[in-house]
């Protein structure tokens, strides 16, 4: 595929001489139509957007369509509904809402006195691609807008909702989940503007199945020009796990058997979209997930592709990325998240990329304990977020404040202009073949670079 990835130019300090018009009221008119936002003090949040038509009915597994358009003003101070799932008790961030299949809904915070072009977050959730959503209180963006940039999140489609093939199904689509994040993606493209971000100014942030998001949209090549940086936090080491779209039609077909409708039935995709949504979710979610009659994600050869394959072969956007993984990570220190983020980050050097390497070692003072190994499985969002006092509430320490502060402004830093350190972290060096440095959160809450 030569010629079909870009070398994306980054903004690095450049002033932008074009500047949105100051807000002064919460109304945002939408390419289809006005939502009314809420201020909060000196952050406006819009929640709840369409981004997509309800994928309900007949649109149960199509690609997400076009939202119809409205004209009277929706009002945008409440989260829409997580996608449908078996929500998992363990989730390190508890949803906040019931789900629903009718769920591809974004949200948006701003800082209220932005006169010019805001640089743009996306956040995409993990859960292993059967859990998760954008509500959780954790996942908040006000504190980061508060720091000068502008937050988006959304929802996609997870489960047998995100990922199904079957013979009476079109062939050759099956990730409509990472369908539905480039089409959230192509809705900020063309919207964002309207709210004060600016669209050439964009950075993807996802963790666990979020960062392996980020790993299939760096790889595909429908989102050329949709982003121009990535964060990746414990994604994994991209690779397709074995997954095919052979293995996906097969555990398509023996969930559909298991539903009394054959492969050969001629009426079996009629049948299949007429299940109620909790048949359709049947008890799968992360501590089911690996049932026969599911499969994840897999590379269809087209929209989304063997991510591993493609950086191998250098068939990826070059843009500057941030990765890391947390010290007590998923598999411990030779499992797939750690040995993921360090043999990536080697890669992408490989590549000529801006890229910066971390590790999150820190572990909130409410949660040690006398076997704490290290920082757990998606434990550095709340400090990425800097919503640690959400998190922890009456228990968190001032050493749990200044953590998620300094977290936290490595990702605006970095979402700013493509380099995480800032006047005072400048020790923060990009990650090279001759100089593999790694950033670390330590234990005491400092930051520390050194080789690995």
């Amino acid at each position: 595929m030569p010629g079909r990835f870009l070398r994306v130019v980054t903004l690095t300090g450049v002033a932008i001489a074009s500047a949105a018009p100051a807000q002064t009221e919460t109304v945002v008119r939408t390419a289809t139509g006005p939502v009314r936002g809420v201020r909060n003090a000196d952050v406006i949040s819009y929640k709840g957007v369409p981004f997509a038509a309800p994928p309900i009915g007949a649109l149960r597994w199509q690609p997400p369509q076009p939202a119809k358009p409205w004209t009277a003003v929706r009002v945008a101070s409440n989260y829409a509904a997580d996608c449908m799932q078996l929500p998992f008790p363990s989730d390190a961030a508890p949803l906040g809402t019931t789900p629903s299949e009718d769920c591809l809904y974004a949200n948006i915070w701003r800082p209220a006195k932005a006169t010019s072009k805001l640089p743009v977050m996306i956040w995409i959730y993990g859960g292993g691609f059967v859990n998760g959503g954008s509500s959780p209180p954790t996942y908040s963006g006000a504190t980061l807008a508060r720091a000068g940039i502008m937050v988006m999140s959304f929802n996609y489609r997870l489960g047998r909702f995100g990922t199904f093939a079957h013979p009476g199904l079109a062939s050759e689509v099956a990730n409509y989940g990472l369908l539905d994040q480039l089409a959230a993606l192509r809705w900020v493209k063309k919207n964002i503007s309207r709210f004060g971000g600016d669209p050439d100014n964009v950075t993807v942030v996802g963790e666990s199945a979020g960062g392996k998001s980020v790993h299939a949209l760096l790889t595909s090549p429908d989102a050329i020009g949709l982003f121009q940086r990535a964060v990746i936090q414990s994604g994994g080491d991209a690779s397709a796990n074995g997954t095919s779209m052979a293995t996906a039609r097969a555990s398509g077909t023996k969930f559909a058997v298991g539903k009394g409708i054959a492969p050969e039935d001629g009426d079996a995709a009629i049948k299949l979209r007429a299940l109620p949504a909790d048949q359709v979710v049947d008890g799968l979610n992360l501590a089911t997930m690996s049932r026969p009659d599911y499969s994840g994600p897999v590379p269809d050869g087209r929209t989304f592709v063997d991510s591993i394959a493609a950086y191998r072969a250098g068939r990826f956007l070059h843009v500057p990325i941030m990765i890391g993984a947390t010290s007590d990570d998923i598999g411990g220190p030779t499992g797939l998240m750690i040995k993921g983020a360090r043999d990536l980050a080697m890669l992408f050097a490989h590549n000529n990329l801006p890229v910066y390497y971390y590790r999150f070692d820190y572990v909130a003072n409410s949660a040690q304990t006398s076997e704490t190994g290290g920082a757990a499985h998606a434990t550095d969002i709340p400090f990425f977020f800097d919503t640690v006092a959400v998190k922890y509430g009456t228990k968190i320490t001032d050493t749990d404040r200044r953590v998620g502060r300094l977290t936290s402004q490595y990702l605006i830093n970095f979402v700013k202009n493509g380099n995480p350190g800032g006047a005072a972290d400048a020790v923060w060096r990009n990650y090279s073949d001759t100089d593999r440095v790694m950033l670390t959160i330590n234990r005491r809450g400092d930051a520390k670079l050194a080789a690995e």
